[in-house]
């Protein structure tokens, strides 16, 4: 079952549930993924939504600390709530010793050794980490390898 599958099925048991926060989520993310599909001509993999996944996740706790920081809890919990419903299609997290590891594969198979050799390892490392992980504390940790 692809992960939009899912998706489908889990807004028509929110629908059933009169599940109406949760169905807002889910709505969201396939408005999301069909405006995509839409624009770019495609039908997107499951690789594809988990980039839209993760987008989302972002936007929301971006959009958290904004409302938190201008005490608006009521607003930020809205958000909690549907990072809570989209962290549910996302992949398991990796720990930190699971990144590092996968970091070193990454610079024994590219053989990088410079700052120049990012971009290669990055390219690598991408699709094994993507929405499994922070790419910013994934790019910190290169950083650190190579620099």
């Amino acid at each position: 079952m692809t992960l939009t599958e899912r998706l489908k099925d889990e807004q028509i048991a929110a629908m059933k549930a009169r599940n109406k926060p949760r169905l807002g989520a889910i709505r969201l993310v396939l408005s999301a993924i069909k405006q995509r599909e839409v624009d770019e001509r495609i039908t997107l993999s499951d690789e594809d939504v988990l980039a839209v996944l993760v987008k989302m996740v972002k936007q929301r706790r971006d959009s958290v600390a904004q409302y938190e920081a201008a005490n608006r809890q009521d607003l930020a919990d809205v958000e909690l709530a549907e990072i809570a419903v989209l962290d549910e299609f996302m992949p398991q997290p990796l720990s930190d010793d699971e990144v590092i590891a996968l970091l070193d594969e990454a610079v024994a198979s590219t053989g990088a050794v410079s700052m120049q050799d990012m971009g290669k390892l990055m390219g690598v490392l991408k699709p094994l980490i993507q929405g499994r992980a922070d790419m910013g504390k994934v790019s910190q940790l290169v950083k650190a390898k190579l620099g």
